[in-house]
């Protein structure tokens, strides 16, 4: 499941869609307005290195540039200008760091309390209670803090910060941070903060796109009950809903051990394939009020066939509508003037060159060929499309699902119920006793309208957010499963805000670390309930179950990195376009990597994620993610958890190679989990 980044939601999209390096224009309304000219920039240099000596050179060079680069005709002429460098530059080390902390302290009251009000106005989108409203719609897709980075500017404040704490690109901090301390690496993430100046209307409108696809992709859910197949049968109990994708996915996973197992996951697939193609009935989504046949998309009310409105393209409307926020803000970045640039150099802080690259190594190596293989002779069946989510390598597909809903159900009847025992799993997964009551005393437990996630809390005093379904009935497995991959998140949220050094370090590197904590958590799900029974086959499993996690995903993400490099090539493209172009590039991205290993080809199955409407490009961070927790768990062997992993999050939000030489004495690698896939493969007498 999706974790709400925990930077800063109050100004979330200010922060993913900025790049970390300098920018060079303003707004709509200043592109030709007063720019402050290189001869300014060096005349008031050489005056501020006179005064304070070449000790300062380095960082007087950059500030001054950096403020140029933001400042605009309102903000005064160069008179005022270079009065502000000027009056505003501090040399003294020890005066640089006071104000560093008082930044920090007054930054944390503003994002924190910010990221209060947008969590609470969200609370009937994201909860279970009464039917949403347009005027919840209406509140919950308006940002309180779409101004702040904008008052920032107009009252200096944000000048101040961008003068004394330079700002790097991902380049730079790789090779400067090999002499850099913890404060030093502070004062780096406080000079990333300024680097653009995005019009506060533009963030609004991503804001509000934003918030009406999560809601869109939260409320989509089927009814599987009023599902039929060719001779009329429900395979569904009557009572099952299920939101697309996770839902659907997780439905399917199940039903490797089960009664007519086959026949389930084939109707799902098919369930799956016309959400993906738009044929199907708009009826049908978050309605049980008819029937419908999805293998030849009949819809039935009272027995009888009636004609029906698809859902007329809304899916790729929604993804269309992100993407015209975000290219809207392009011009403000020219040294990242696209999404896909801030996505990954500048919010990652990977390459999406490298990341496609290590990802089409993975997906093409002969181990992923081989596992298939093991899967196809454990099915004695050809596969399918949808075995690229086989579940039998963990502990559980051995254990029917229902035992598992019974002891879940018991041991958690309500979202209090799992919030009183939130100690005790850390303590059974080797937290003291008083740490884990405080862990635990930062995070809040409520009930999800959608699938679940996880939102960190932006200062000390505030709490996290665990959101997971729970049934009238309990907590099924799934739900738990879930919410143990986001208590994960929360674990990782808390730690790195509570426990590192500088706020302006608190969180991780990105979105795949709190994935791979999050996994980490999420692959003890069993041993929690005190199920998971070891055995000797047990590393090896885990092993080949990560490794086929990991193709997966990665296919996925490689659809959602080459969907925006076609739309940025289209970018006055229609939804019924748009719909054309993601199947196509999914077919040809399963037909590369895929169908020479599952023997089907051209599957449309890798553009079912919904992550891709609502979360554009965040799908990467999960096989990264996958490679991470690998590393980790690699590391962990022999090694106490919870003391190893506090020691990893302290490192807070480093660059993502320096967090991983810090935490496990290597970069990001796929080496380790193909090398142990190659001797797990060596026990295939074991596992099959």
């Amino acid at each position: 499941m999706k974790k709400i980044s925990p930077i800063l939601f109050s100004i979330l999209l200010l922060m993913l869609l900025s790049c970390n390096t300098e920018t060079k224009t303003m707004s709509d309304k200043s592109v030709d307005s007063f720019k402050i000219t290189p001869a300014l920039i060096e005349e008031i240099s050489k005056e501020l290195i006179g005064q304070f000596g070449n000790e300062a050179t380095f960082r007087i060079n950059k500030g001054v540039h950096q403020v140029a680069s933001l400042w605009r005709t309102e903000d005064g002429n160069s008179a005022d200008f270079k009065q502000f460098c000027i009056e505003h530059f501090v040399a003294d080390a020890d005066q640089l760091e006071k104000e560093f902390l008082k930044i920090s302290r007054n930054l944390e009251i503003l994002y924190g309390n910010f990221h209060k009000m947008a969590v609470g106005m969200k609370e009937p989108l994201h909860l279970i209670g009464d039917p949403i409203t347009k005027l919840d719609e209406m509140f919950g897709a308006y940002s309180p803090s779409s101004h702040l980075t904008e008052d920032l500017y107009r009252n200096k404040i944000a000048f101040h910060v961008a003068l004394n704490f330079p700002a790097y690109n991902l380049e730079e901090k790789a090779e400067l941070s090999k002499d850099w301390n913890r404060l030093d690496w502070a004062y780096a993430r406080a000079g990333d903060l300024y680097t653009a100046r995005v019009p506060a209307d533009l963030l609004q409108n991503a804001a509000s796109s934003f918030t009406t696809s999560d809601s869109y992709i939260s409320a989509y859910n089927i009814y599987m009950g009023k599902l039929v197949d060719e001779n009329g049968a429900q395979l569904f109990p009557e009572d099952l809903k299920l939101i697309s994708h996770w839902g659907l996915r997780d439905e399917l996973k199940s039903n490797y051990n089960t009664d007519n197992g086959f026949q389930k996951q084939q109707m799902i697939y098919k369930v799956m394939k016309r959400i993906i193609s738009q044929e199907i009935p708009k009826a049908v989504i978050n309605q049980n009020t008819h029937t419908w046949n999805p293998a030849t998309n009949q819809l039935f009310s009272d027995g009888k066939e009636i004609t029906f409105e698809r859902e007329m393209d809304e899916r790729y409307q929604q993804l269309l509508n992100n993407f015209h926020v975000v290219r809207a803000m392009d011009k403000y970045y020219p040294q990242y003037p696209s999404y896909i640039k801030r996505a990954f150099s500048g919010n990652m802080e990977l390459t999406q060159a490298e990341v496609e690259e290590l990802f089409i190594e993975f997906v093409s190596s002969e181990q992923v060929k081989a596992v298939a293989g093991l899967i196809q002779a454990r099915l004695g069946r050809d596969l399918e499309p949808f075995d690229i989510w086989y579940d039998g390598f963990k502990s559980r597909s051995n254990i029917n699902e229902d035992e598992l809903n019974k002891i879940t159900q018991a041991k958690y009847p309500n979202p209090a119920a799992f919030q009183a025992d939130l100690p005790n799993i850390l303590k059974r997964l080797g937290f003291g006793a008083d740490k884990a009551e405080f862990i635990a005393s930062k995070i809040q437990v409520d009930p999800s309208r959608g699938a679940g996630h996880a939102w960190g809390a932006e200062m000390k005093d505030d709490k996290a957010r665990l959101r997971t379904r729970v049934g009238a009935n309990g907590m099924d497995y799934k739900g738990y499963n879930i919410a143990v991959h986001e208590f994960g998140h929360n674990v990782e949220q808390t730690i790195s805000l509570q426990d590192v050094d500088y706020f302006m370090l608190q969180g991780v590197p990105n979105t795949a670390f709190t994935e791979a904590v999050a996994f980490l958590f999420q692959s003890k799900d069993l041993e929690l309930l005190g199920m998971d029974k070891k055995n000797a086959d047990s590393q090896y499993l885990n092993t080949l179950d990560n490794l086929w996690s990991s193709y997966e995903i990665m296919g996925v993400a490689l659809v959602d990195m080459n969907v925006w490099k076609w739309l940025y090539n289209n970018p006055e493209t229609t939804a019924a376009q748009l719909k054309e172009a993601v199947i196509s590039i999914s077919r040809e991205i399963w037909n590369k990597y895929y169908a020479p290993v599952l023997g089907v080809d051209n599957a449309p199955i890798l553009a079912i994620y919904s992550h891709m409407i609502d979360n554009p490009l965040y799908l990467s961070n999960y096989p990264v993610g996958h490679i991470i927790e690998f590393q980790v768990e690699k590391y962990l062997e022999g090694r106490e958890l919870a003391s190893e992993l506090t020691r990893m999050l302290v490192n807070g939000r480093i660059i993502p190679q320096e967090w991983m030489k810090e935490a496990v004495g290597t970069k990001i690698s796929i080496k380790p989990l193909l090398d142990d896939a190659s001797q797990a493969l060596k026990m295939v007498d074991n596992l099959i």
